[in-house]
């Protein structure tokens, strides 16, 4: 294995992903969507590093004029209704509103920022 780098912190990512979108309900296809799409983008790679250590958004990035709290924020207002209380799954359903909010914005112009 000469000459291969690895890198163990995109390993550790991945699964840490994997793990929050089965906790999230999302299935295998629809994680390793949003993963191809992370690669893509280091500078929101980076934003879900941040995420997953941290468990707050950073927030630094802008697409479109909107931040991740922007579509985190769309998120919460589209689900707004649809169960009441607190407990394990709404926790379940605010991890899933996250992801979907870093869906969106990796779906959202580069150059918009």
């Amino acid at each position: 294995m000469e000459g291969m780098i690895y890198d163990g912190t995109r390993v550790r990512a991945y699964e840490s992903l994997k793990a929050l979108c089965g906790y999230a309900g999302e299935t295998p296809e629809w994680c390793d969507a949003l993963w191809t799409q992370l690669l893509e983008d280091e500078e929101l790679y980076g934003e879900l590093l941040y995420y997953m250590k941290n468990n707050t958004l950073l927030d630094r990035m802008r697409r479109e004029g909107c931040t991740l709290t922007d579509l985190f924020a769309r998120q919460m207002d589209q689900s707004r209704g649809k169960a009441g209380g607190y407990g394990q799954e709404d926790h379940c359903r605010m991890v899933d509103m996250v992801l979907r909010a870093f869906a969106d914005m990796a779906g959202r112009n580069r150059e918009g920022k």
